[in-house]
């Protein structure tokens, strides 16, 4: 009997092609649109560039989604997680801002709506498994599940699933796990799917969309002005809105400018204290203010097996980053030290750590404390 599928129809080219697959596998399938961000009801007024529009986006892709499914000839259910989307990832996502660290909310998306809310409500409706149009592949090796790197290294996103546990992976398929992006949009066009073959990638916060991203912000964490501060003279060198709208590394937006010959070199913020609202910068890409040795990280989550102490493994900091090697210590059940191989670059608290054996994602935690040589440098 061949067996049930509910797949996560998005209303973008990637979940078409997804369907489109498992259909030719010969699984049967049912696609399925989850609606996660109603904008009025949350308050979404500053920074949204789509509140003019004859349509929201949302709706947009809905109905982008049922023609696909039409054109698939599949069926096509409509959940609504906005309650669930609210209380496990964003409300999670503002105090991590709140509290001056940067959070990637498409990790806890996945572990909480796509992976938990999602999988619950097929298991309900009886179906076998759920597939989802990510890069990543899985693999079964004596009764386990194995989440790998996807064939297109450049659209991997085994970095967002690092939070998944190993019941959730046993329980899905990830169909484009072996092809290139540039091969999806040719099947899409093949089989004429004119509502996603050519609609570009989504972007911006994980369900909500494209923002500007300091105002939307600023409709859930009020402005709170400050200094900006030169950390290597400890001079006041501009102000900011708020030292929460600022991230390691960051370059735009710091409106620093009339300092003689250090501008040139541009300014990047280097560290934030949120307590007193000061954001400190340091001149140049290079600066050694940017660079740190080690970080701890909590939250930790291993997939299908966990590294051995003293291991020495690859790290990702950041999404689309390259492996970095590096060692571990594990402090206790939930805290474990990475330290570097050499130093790396705007390593950022709230962002997630993804630890990697080869091209199988191991899982990771959450980034909480950074350290250059020993010294806190986060804080």
């Amino acid at each position: 009997m061949e067996k049930r599928v509910l797949v996560g129809l998005s209303g973008g080219v990637d979940s078409a092609v997804a369907a489109y697959l498992l259909q030719k596998q010969g699984y049967d399938v049912t696609a399925c649109f989850m609606r996660n961000w109603d904008a009025l009801a949350n308050n979404d007024y500053l920074g949204n560039p789509t509140l003019n529009q004859n349509q929201c986006p949302q709706e947009k892709d809905w109905d982008d989604a049922c023609l696909v499914a039409k054109k698939l000839n599949i069926p096509i259910l409509r959940i609504d997680f906005v309650k669930e989307y609210w209380d496990y990832v964003f409300t999670y996502f503002l105090k991590e801002y709140e509290e001056g660290r940067t959070p990637n909310p498409d990790i806890f998306c996945n572990k909480y709506i796509k992976f938990d809310a999602f999988l619950n409500f097929a298991k309900e409706k009886s179906f076998d498994i759920i597939a989802m149009g990510h890069y990543a592949k899985k693999e079964n090796r004596d009764g386990l599940a194995y989440l790998l790197k996807s064939f297109d290294q450049n659209k991997d996103q085994t970095y967002f699933l690092s939070q998944i546990s190993q019941e959730q992976l046993s329980h899905a398929l990830f169909p484009l796990g072996d092809i290139a992006k540039s091969e999806v949009r040719k099947i899409a066009h093949e089989l004429d799917l004119e509502s996603v073959m050519d609609k570009k990638d989504s972007t911006g916060v994980c369900f909500i969309g494209e923002r500007n991203f300091k105002e939307f912000l600023k409709n859930y964490l009020p402005a709170n002005k400050g200094d900006i501060v030169d950390i290597e003279k400890n001079r006041i060198i501009g102000h900011h809105e708020g030292s929460m709208y600022y991230t390691i590394g960051q370059r735009k937006g710091l409106n620093i400018g009339g300092i003689s010959g250090e501008e040139a070199k541009g300014w990047f913020v280097v560290k934030k204290d949120v307590k007193k609202n000061i954001v400190y910068v340091a001149s140049g890409d290079e600066n050694k203010y940017l660079y740190s040795t080690s970080c701890i990280i909590d939250t930790l989550n291993f997939i299908t097996y966990k590294p051995q102490e003293g291991a020495s493994i690859m790290a990702k900091f950041r999404y689309r980053q390259k492996d970095n090697p590096v060692h571990i210590h594990y402090l206790n059940d939930n805290r474990l030290e990475i330290i570097f191989d050499e130093p790396y670059k705007s390593v950022t608290t709230g962002q997630a750590c993804v630890l990697y054996d080869k091209d199988v994602c191991l899982g990771g935690g959450l980034i909480k404390e950074v350290y250059q040589d020993g010294r806190r440098i986060d804080i």
